[in-house]
């Protein structure tokens, strides 16, 4: 019952928002080459299939890759920033340097600096952008150590490395999936919209350009429902392996 309250509003909603969407396309209100109907998307969706799948594969490795590159990237320097004060204050600024940079910008760059037929400028892109908030969440929870634990550790003179195997680590491991849910959704964004500059023609981002270049809206429309369901897989991932990695944090 306590599932349904939190599932049912939100889909019926959603239900109610396609509904409107259907009714004020088929009644002329708005144009189908600006915002073709939901039953034009599905239909296309339904015939390319196949495509969506592939592309969604294709551009769901490369922001796989980054997710992984750059998490563990943000991890490690979290861990050597907590510990250094020096380099908390010059990896903080920087990291928001990061966090800053257009994806608009940095795809084209980093696209002229490898082969057309390369994805490591997706997978850059999408580590880039993985980086500020799983590096941030991270390196809060790092510092956040209860002090009876820090007590307790040094009166058995445990070393520092013990100390962040037994005490930093797992008690930061909220504040880390914190992070990796809001990157996970960044990772898919990222890796399709570093599509759009060149390169590779096989993922998300290029088909729908190329699909909106020849004015056939539904399919762009039905990569564009690809790359959310893409998306929602990722966070769904993400939330489930916090489940399995802080199983006390669920039972609380």
């Amino acid at each position: 019952m306590k599932y349904l309250r939190t599932v049912l509003p939100p889909v019926l909603v959603g239900i109610l928002a396609i509904a409107g969407w259907e009714l004020t396309v088929k009644a002329g209100r708005i144009a189908p080459f600006i915002l073709p109907a939901p039953s034009a998307i599905w239909a296309e969706l339904v015939e390319q299939r196949g495509n969506v799948f592939d592309a969604a594969l294709a551009s769901g490795a490369n922001a796989l890759a980054g997710l992984i590159g750059g998490a563990v990237v943000a991890v490690l320097v979290a861990m050597a920033t907590s510990r250094v004060r020096l380099l908390s204050e010059i990896s903080v600024p920087f990291a928001a340097v990061l966090n800053a940079l257009p994806i608009i910008a940095l795809a084209p760059i980093l696209n002229n600096m490898f082969e057309t037929t390369s994805s490591v400028p997706r997978r850059l892109v999408a580590g880039i952008i993985v980086f500020f908030p799983v590096f941030i969440n991270t390196l809060r929870g790092l510092r956040e150590v209860d002090p009876t634990h820090r007590e307790l550790m040094d009166s058995y003179a445990a070393g520092g490395w013990t100390f962040a195997r037994l005490v930093r680590l797992p008690g930061a491991l909220p504040y880390v999936f914190t992070g990796l849910r809001q990157a996970s959704s960044l990772a898919v964004i990222a890796a399709v919209v570093a599509e759009y500059f060149g390169g590779l023609q096989d993922g998300l981002g290029s088909r729908i350009t190329s699909a909106a270049a020849f004015t056939a809206y539904p399919r762009a429309w039905a990569f564009v429902v690809g790359a959310c369901v893409l998306g929602l897989v990722f966070y769904l991932t993400t939330l489930l392996l916090e489940r399995i990695a802080t199983p006390w944090k669920t039972r609380s």
